[in-house]
């Protein structure tokens, strides 16, 4: 599989964009949205499978203005210093960084289909933030934990809209889960997946402490789908 990084530029500096491509060289354009421990393992892992399903995937360095290139591990300290970075991560910045590394994706030679957006955890919330300022196809949001305090912004939402949540987690209740669900309830674009016995980052496999074995695979076929339906 081929990977490159390409650099974005924006008003006040650049930073990297990750890319890999799929094995034909061209195709729709994914653009993945790191969690606070950066484009680490587990990031990686997951733009190497969606290339694999053909999209053309670019991973941006959110965290270049505080510490360029940022990756942690999942143990106890490496998420002490990644929830230290993210607490001066500025997310108006981020949302437009993302939105320009969108553009950029659409942009390369190998683009070839439509656009979608995958965030998880702080890339979530990102996503959906995204998802009422800029044109794409379809945006995923996986337990962002924005969202429950941003549901009037679905109005502004016009794009195929799927947010995954864990019922079970502590960091975002059920009950604000609830909050969205009935903000969601009736717009035909959004829909809602909610993995009940399933904590915060349930789908992330290099974190022990979050990975749920059994509710993962179901929730990222759902999400693999939701892709094909609305990327092409």
């Amino acid at each position: 599989m081929e990977a490159r990084t390409e650099t974005v530029t924006v008003a006040d500096g650049s930073f990297d964009l990750h890319l890999w491509l799929p094995e034909g060289g061209r195709g729709p354009v994914v653009l993945l949205i790191q969690e606070i421990y950066g484009v680490g393992p587990y990031i990686r892992q997951v733009a190497e499978e969606l290339a694999g399903h053909g999209y053309v995937v670019g991973a941006p360095d959110l965290f270049w203005r505080i510490q360029p290139g940022w990756v942690s591990d999942h143990s106890e300290a490496g998420t002490a210093e990644s929830l230290k970075i993210g607490s001066q991560f500025d997310v108006p910045h981020g949302v437009a960084d993302s939105a320009m590394a969108l553009t950029h994706l659409r942009a390369l030679p190998e683009a070839d289909g439509g656009a979608g957006v995958v965030g998880f955890c702080l890339g979530g919330s990102v996503a959906y933030l995204m998802a009422a300022t800029v044109e794409t196809d379809a945006v995923l949001s996986f337990y962002g934990s924005a969202v429950p305090d941003a549901t009037g912004l679905m109005e502004k939402i016009s794009c195929p809209l799927l947010l995954v949540f864990g019922g079970s987690d502590p960091y975002i209740p059920r009950d604000r889960v609830a909050q969205v669900e009935q903000a969601a309830a009736g717009r035909p674009n959004v829909e809602m997946y909610v993995a009940e016995q399933a904590g915060h980052a349930f789908l992330n496999h290099e974190a022990p402490q979050f990975h749920n074995p059994e509710a993962a695979p179901a929730a990222w076929e759902s999400a693999l789908e939701f892709l094909r339906r609305h990327v092409r």
